[in-house]
């Protein structure tokens, strides 16, 4: 069992997270940890927009860059990080995704956001059997406006104890995002991708 099998929806702590300069030592090789862990955690629906479904690894990879690229070593400091990125962690019984509606022109993902407006609140899952679980978004705060909404967005799925157990079990998953301006459907989720998720949950 490697450590991304075993820290899934475990919380960060300060006592757990690398100093400067021990993560200076270790970067390039921890880096590249969690690139691999994160492509079984990566689900793109159509052409521009993309689920990352984070655990505590990557969140643990988040804080050690933010830690690093701000020269954060005092207490507080760590506190604040580790207090911004914790939510973003599954509590057992969810899924927690970034979203992130990707184009690589400025004028046309203007456009787009625009256009897709309350966008966060039509992503979905369905796990074979059940009806689907809609996407609980931005509850720190509200990223979209009446004009237009953001190009990123935080996603909560929670899951009753039963989908839970069916998923572990090898349950197929679907996903999607059902707007007006942007409509697509993966009917089944890769095995390795269901394989990594089933890891959030507990039981």
């Amino acid at each position: 069992m490697t450590e991304a099998d075993t820290v899934a929806t475990h919380k960060l702590t300060r006592e757990g997270l690398m100093s400067l300069e021990q993560y200076d030592r270790v970067r390039n090789d921890f880096r590249a940890t969690v690139m691999a862990h994160k492509m079984n955690r990566r689900v793109q629906i159509g052409p521009h927009a993309t689920l990352y479904f984070e655990d505590a690894l990557t969140m643990r990879y988040q804080v050690q860059e933010m830690l690093r690229a701000e020269r954060i070593f005092e207490a507080q400091g760590i506190d604040e990080e580790i207090a911004t990125y914790n939510p973003l962690i599954p509590d057992g019984h969810n899924w927690k995704a970034t979203l992130m509606i990707e184009y690589v022109e400025e004028p046309e993902r203007q456009a787009a956001l625009a256009r897709m407006v309350g966008v966060e609140s039509k992503v979905w899952v369905r796990v074979a059997g059940f009806d689907r679980i809609w996407g609980i978004a931005d509850e720190d705060l509200d990223r979209t406006t009446a004009e237009k909404t953001s190009s990123v967005h935080f996603l909560r799925f929670e899951l009753g104890p039963a989908m839970a157990r069916v998923v572990k079990s090898g349950a197929v998953l679907a996903m999607g995002i059902d707007h007006p301006a942007y409509s697509h459907t993966l009917e089944k989720l890769p095995d390795t991708i269901r394989a990594a998720l089933a890891l959030d949950l507990s039981g």
